[in-house]
């Protein structure tokens, strides 16, 4: 029985760790004091821990190289993340756009499962436990060296994670142990990151989630570039949500080098045209109220505010009063609510992290370094990133099963 050691004591590890110690000895690593520490804040606490979609939608998720995550996933797939939960004693549930949670909307019962089935198959855990540096010796890693020892094995797992949410652990350790072993390193950025804007008008709006928004992303040049519909939220320097964070991913290479102009469509159901009846038919309704009266029923309470400074409408003035320009000018914004995007938010409020260990320098069928034999890495270390739904813990699982499969093969 050969012998594993696994760093990284997250998502990716402890799958690694499971399946590895069905035929080896394994060793797992984690440097803080307990396991799957950003598993914890997973999905605000919940844990989104994979998505139900169809195969081929689980592939068009994936942003960063899709092509090297096509052998883990067809190996083990979203249904296989599944199945491995609840066998487990994990209970599931789906949720809108296939997201797949816990019944008890529990991350910590996730982490529970994974060391419960741990501590069954003999893994030796090592918590507060730094890797300082990984050995090797002609070609091939050796073991790890820790503060205090070195740790001989046979094949060494780096799922060391990003470098988002440094509070953590995911300090990028592992990219220092790809360097060493010759590996590249692409730029490392923020992903699935909110986005900040010239304009304050977010911070006033700061805590309201719109549900079914449309929004576009326009160059300098006015051309769009992006567009998607569904939830918004707005924070205290700039706009959050799923279809930002979405839109962060595709665009995060231009948005750190180029402002662009966030779009919000209000109304997206309903044309310039039928708003602009129904703006209408409330004036008529009700003439001697006031034009802020008529805003709250087309809007949410915090956003009038904003709404009343923008059109400059006198917001006492009278709806028999209200001008055929004023109305035009109220759905125009509406149809048409523009910001400033001035970048991103930082790997500290990044869910995860774009860029890693080049992939061209991994064999996708077993996660081999093919610079460095016997050395490994999974998970968000790797080049690889996908779509906020719970794809980014699947390319965890995914590459972690293929991978100490592979091993318990040898």
């Amino acid at each position: 029985m050969s012998k594993v050691i696994i760093v990284g004591g997250g998502a990716a590890g402890m799958m690694a760790s499971v399946i590895a110690a069905k035929e080896h000895e394994v060793i797992l690593i984690e440097k803080n004091e307990k396991l799957g520490k950003k598993l914890f804040i997973t999905g605000k606490g919940r844990c989104n821990f994979t998505n139900e979609c169809p195969k081929d939608e689980l592939f068009q998720s994936v942003i960063n190289n899709p092509k090297f995550m096509y052998s883990a996933f067809n190996n083990f797939t979203n249904e296989d993340t599944i199945y491995f939960f609840n066998e487990l004693g994990l209970k599931s549930k789906t949720e809108r756009g296939g997201r797949v949670f816990p019944a008890s909307d529990k991350s910590s019962d996730v982490i529970k499962a994974l060391e419960k089935k741990l501590k069954s198959l003999g893994v030796k855990v090592m918590l507060n436990t730094a890797v300082t540096d990984i050995l090797i010796s002609d070609g091939r890693c050796t073991g790890v060296k820790t503060k205090d020892e070195t740790i001989y094995a046979d094949e060494v797992i780096i799922a060391t994670g990003g470098a988002s949410y440094p509070l953590t652990g995911s300090t990028g350790d592992g990219y220092t142990f790809a360097k060493k072993a010759g590996h590249n390193v692409t730029d490392i950025r923020p992903g699935l990151a909110p986005l900040r804007t010239k304009e304050d008008f977010p911070k006033r709006m700061q805590g309201l989630s719109l549900r079914n928004v449309a929004v576009r992303f326009s160059d300098t040049d006015g051309k769009k570039v992006h567009e998607d519909f569904g939830e918004l939220l707005f924070t205290h320097f700039g706009v959050s949500g799923p279809v930002i964070l979405t839109a962060e991913s595709f665009l995060s290479k231009r948005l750190a080098k180029e402002k662009m102009t966030l779009t919000i469509d209000f109304k997206p159901a309903l044309d310039f045209e039928k708003l602009d009846a129904r703006m209408i038919r409330e004036l008529e309704e009700s003439p001697k109220r006031s034009f802020r009266s008529v805003l709250k029923t087309l809007l949410p309470a915090s956003a009038v505010p904003v709404f009343e400074d923008i059109l400059k409408i006198d917001p006492e003035k009278k709806a028999c009063e209200v001008t055929s320009a004023n109305r035009k000018d109220t759905v125009r914004l509406l149809k048409g609510f523009n910001l400033t995007i001035t970048g991103t938010g930082g790997l500290d409020e990044a869910i995860i992290t774009q860029g890693g260990v080049d992939v061209k320098e991994i064999d996708p069928r077993t996660m081999e370094s093919k610079l460095c034999e016997g050395l490994y890495f999974i998970g968000e270390v790797l080049d690889t990133d996908a779509l906020t739904g719970g794809f980014n813990l699947q390319i965890a699982w995914s590459s972690a099963y293929v991978c100490a499969k592979k091993i318990g093969e040898k």
